[in-house]
């Protein structure tokens, strides 16, 4: 992970921290997922990500977030470097194999990553 991914992706964690020890978990869930659309290729950002989600889910009883995040912590686990969904955001409510639409401010990101990523 590249320096300007991997400070997005960690300004998204913090952004999350801050929202889930104000109470807010839903605000906290949504940085978590853009986390998640930036770590998703990278296997330990992309196993971080869900396991933040899990932690969060059992702190506020979201149950079903929990049974979900456990099956994709296994996944992220074995398929993050093989085949991941573009966009997806990792949540349990959403098919973990659906595309969904990249953010626009974390596409440029993504973009931007890719570009310094490859062999010159």
């Amino acid at each position: 992970m590249n320096g300007a991914l991997r400070s997005a992706y960690a300004a998204e964690l913090q952004s999350a921290a801050t929202a889930a020890s104000s109470g807010n978990a839903e605000q906290a869930f949504h940085h978590l997922a853009r986390a998640h659309i930036l770590g998703q290729r990278h296997t330990i950002q992309h196993v971080q990500s869900h396991w933040l989600m899990l932690k969060l889910g059992l702190s506020v009883g979201a149950w079903g977030e929990v049974a979900g995040q456990m099956s994709r912590i296994v996944a992220a686990a074995l398929f993050s470097r093989i085949s991941v969904p573009a966009g997806n955001t990792g949540r349990a409510n959403v098919s973990a194999f659906k595309p969904m639409p990249i953010p626009e401010d974390l596409r440029g990101v993504l973009e931007r990553g890719e570009r310094q990523g490859r062999p010159g």
